[in-house]
């Protein structure tokens, strides 16, 4: 996860739907956060993996898990497809 500190903020309104304020409330639950902090989490995974140049990717936490695996995924991925065949 992300460890941003924020020194200067502004206050945002944002309308969610009735279904994703359940599910963010949910959220809080189980990690013990506010709203206003999942949301700041919420943003800051938007901001890693969006698109274009300037965006930070490598600092995904998904970037490069594959590394060091020794086969290609795409090879990978032909080798299971083959088991299903009859």
């Amino acid at each position: 996860m992300c460890d941003i500190r924020y020194h200067q903020s502004m206050r945002t309104l944002v309308n969610l739907t009735d279904e994703q304020i359940e599910a963010l409330d949910g959220y809080c639950r189980e990690e013990g956060v506010s709203r206003a902090e999942a949301v700041r989490r919420a943003v800051d995974c938007f901001l890693l993996v969006g698109r274009g140049p300037k965006r930070r990717l490598r600092s995904h936490p998904a970037f490069g898990s594959w590394k060091g695996r020794g086969i290609d995924g795409l090879e990978l991925q032909r080798r299971l497809r083959r088991e299903w065949e009859p």
